[in-house]
């Protein structure tokens, strides 16, 4: 005997079969179930199907003090959840506080701009770590692109626990994709270096650094116990090679998705900050390589405007170009002048600066940093005032 049910309710049956058809009209949005049970008199067996309707989503002022990200409360049971998301219809939030599921309780606010969607989860525990994706208009699944921990299911199993202790589970079965991390009542570092007085610029001894190649280890740990060894070479200031994410373990850097999350292949970010703190003890100043002139397709920034028929930017992207203006871009190249992007960029510089305590920056290919379109590299090369302007207000 074969069933159908809807939401808990049959609408199809066959006794002594082996296939059932039928149809039911759905009457309300959010969660859908559909379950098929066979019975032979002794056994039930069956599967689930689920899908989601979304309703029509809810506008409102965006809450006073958030800013795009994960913001988290005064109280460390909620966080506040803000995607730059214009030109779309819905966005839903998923993760550990619905096992995944996609519920119209977890459907985002739409800003009344049109720009932004926000969710307050409440109800958290103080110090466990949440993991999440947003579902956008029913076909897009992506994460937060200022997370500051990923979980990746294909390169997470390759970092050891040497590495980095403790790593957090990737969601296996649940969920596909990278997910984002959010946890309130973080441990914080406790930074012990107060009194860094930082080298002129002008009297630079950099070192150029890539952890993965510098350490059989390749971790944080290892090139904090390495600090005297580099000082003792009359070194002043190290510049790392790119260490927020990239795509993959292995790498120099510069395939970056997540702007804000400290690489898990070179460990923790509070043994990031570790680093940082006992260089600035030894009077070793700490740039970072930034990668800012493009993305790859696994950045959130990418997956939410994107064209699946040509494999780019979708024309609609408010951070991206279709096509590069330049012929030395890789990956998909930033649109400078989108407010879009001076917003990530301008995060992105004091995000480093304050969380991190970074000294600086050494800009990657920044000749990019334009609009202007050149074919070659004499173009390329010739003064570029809006290119000027756009370094001038980063600086500022």
């Amino acid at each position: 005997n074969l069933s159908l049910k809807l939401n808990g309710v049959n609408f199809a049956t066959a006794a002594n079969a082996t296939t059932v058809s039928g149809s039911a009209n759905i009457t309300s949005a959010c969660q859908q179930e559909i379950v098929v049970a066979a019975n032979n008199g002794t056994q039930t067996v069956g599967d689930t199907a689920r899908f989601f309707i979304a309703p029509a989503t809810s506008t409102g002022a965006l809450p006073a003090g958030v800013i795009d990200g994960i913001n988290y409360g005064s109280n460390n049971t909620e966080v506040t959840l803000v995607l730059y998301a214009p030109n779309k219809n819905n966005v839903v939030v998923i993760g550990d506080f619905s096992n995944w599921n996609v519920l119209c309780s977890n459907q985002m606010t739409r800003t009344t701009d049109g720009n932004r969607y926000f969710i307050k989860l409440t109800g958290l525990t103080p110090g466990t770590l949440y993991k999440f994706q947003y579902i956008v208009d029913g076909n897009i699944k992506t994460t937060d692109p200022y997370t500051e921990l990923v979980l990746d299911p294909n390169n997470d199993g390759f970092i050891g626990a040497a590495t980095f202790p403790n790593l957090p589970a990737y969601p296996t079965g649940l969920t596909t994709g990278i997910v984002g991390t959010f946890q309130t009542a973080a441990p914080a570092y406790n930074w012990s270096t107060t009194a860094y007085t930082r080298t002129d610029k002008k009297n630079l001894v950099i070192y150029e650094l890539l952890v993965r190649d510098f350490l059989a280890s390749g971790n944080w740990q290892t090139l904090t116990d390495t600090l005297n060894y580099i000082k003792g070479l009359g070194v002043n200031a190290i510049e790392l090679m790119p260490s927020n994410e990239f795509e993959g373990n292995n790498s120099w850097g510069y395939n970056p998705d997540f702007f804000f999350a400290p690489d898990k292949a070179y460990g923790t970010k509070n043994n990031l900050k570790r680093f940082i703190d006992s260089a600035h003890n030894r009077g070793i100043a700490v740039i970072m390589d930034a990668v800012l002139n493009h993305a790859t397709g696994l950045s959130p920034l990418a997956q939410l405007y994107w064209n699946n028929t040509t494999n780019q930017p979708a024309a609609n992207s408010p951070y991206f170009n279709v096509t590069a203006t330049h012929p030395f871009s890789v990956f998909n190249d930033f649109n400078h002048e989108s407010e879009a992007t001076k917003y990530h960029t301008a995060r992105y510089i004091r995000h480093w600066l304050t969380e991190y305590k970074l000294d600086g920056f050494r800009w990657d290919l920044s000749k990019g940093f334009t609009q202007k379109v050149c074919p070659d590299v004499n173009c390329w090369n010739a003064y570029d005032a809006a290119r000027v302007a756009t370094w001038q207000r980063y600086h500022d």
